[in-house]
């Protein structure tokens, strides 16, 4: 391969990395995409390809897709890039500006593989849908109603940049009427439109409205856990007798009332993160009876 077709790639490689990355949730898969693709462009004859931009993002749209479809029959899908850190107060605050969203990816685990290609790489990376449409093998019209299909689905709002001590206060306050039943105290702290993702070992269940989601506001048990930032938003891990991880949730707040509450239940995915140890019993001493 050519000095200049080296570098070429190189200075795509981020770009490529971050779709990778988007569409498939792990860094470790994107890596190995990326991998992947440049393998294929070594064994292509480069005068044969009149743009290695759209070129080298086909190669990885089908990649990635393959690798969603792999994960139909695999479904310990990686969440290994969600940042879960323990909230610490303030200072942690800065330290996750450029985390995945979890509400985003458990969103996106709910997405046939189609559906989530065609999301990610027109809404988040201005792909032309005539090009996604290639990638999939479908028509620029196919790939439009995929992608639209999956907007509806994801629905996130945008987490905000930092998280501020009024946020910690009302998942503080939600977790406490959750704790004690206090239906009320629940619908005062909602939004009306909130929505409610839990991705579950049987798939991902999604719940809508204030009423509906205070009706079933015990998650896991996830009041007893332990205060953490997931992804940089406030949230609670919960965990087994035994340490096994039991949950996950974060919690997005806006304007003083909960817009999002984002949940993995799953074990294996729970496995797959990065998690804080869990709080030592009482009477322990360094984890130790």
């Amino acid at each position: 391969m050519s000095d200049r077709l080296t570098e070429t790639f190189e200075a795509q490689r981020d770009r490529l990395r971050a779709v990778a990355r988007r569409v498939l949730g792990s860094h470790a898969d994107a890596e190995d995409v990326v991998q992947e693709a440049w393998l294929r462009l070594s064994r292509q004859d480069a005068a044969s390809i009149e743009n290695l931009e759209g070129w080298l993002t086909t190669v990885v749209g089908r990649i990635s897709l393959d690798v969603l479809r792999t994960r139909r029959s695999r479904p310990e899908a990686p969440y290994e890039e969600i940042v879960v850190t323990v909230d610490d107060g303030p200072e942690t605050d800065a330290e996750l500006a450029d985390s995945v969203g979890l509400a985003l990816l458990v969103v996106l685990e709910s997405l046939g593989p189609g559906e989530r290609l065609a999301f990610v790489l027109h809404d988040l990376f201005a792909v032309p849908f005539e090009e996604i449409g290639r990638i999939l093998g479908k028509s620029t019209a196919a790939a439009k109603m995929l992608a639209s299909r999956a907007r509806r689905k994801v629905r996130t709002p945008a987490p905000p940049a930092a998280t501020g001590a009024s946020q910690r206060e009302v998942v503080q306050a939600f977790l406490t009427a959750a704790r004690d039943g206090d239906f009320e105290g629940l619908l005062r702290l909602l939004d009306p439109e909130v929505r409610l993702t839990v991705d579950t070992p049987d798939g991902v269940v999604v719940v809508l409205g204030a009423t509906n989601v205070a009706a079933g506001a015990r998650f896991g048990a996830a009041n007893d856990g332990r205060r953490v930032l997931v992804g940089g938003l406030p949230g609670v891990v919960a965990w087994r007798e035994g340490g096994t991880p039991l949950s996950v949730v974060a919690f997005t707040v806006t304007d003083g009332r909960i817009t999002n509450i984002a949940a993995v239940a799953d074990p294996a995915k729970l496995a797959s993160m990065n998690l804080p140890e869990p709080p030592s019993p009482p009477g322990t001493v360094g984890g130790a009876r």
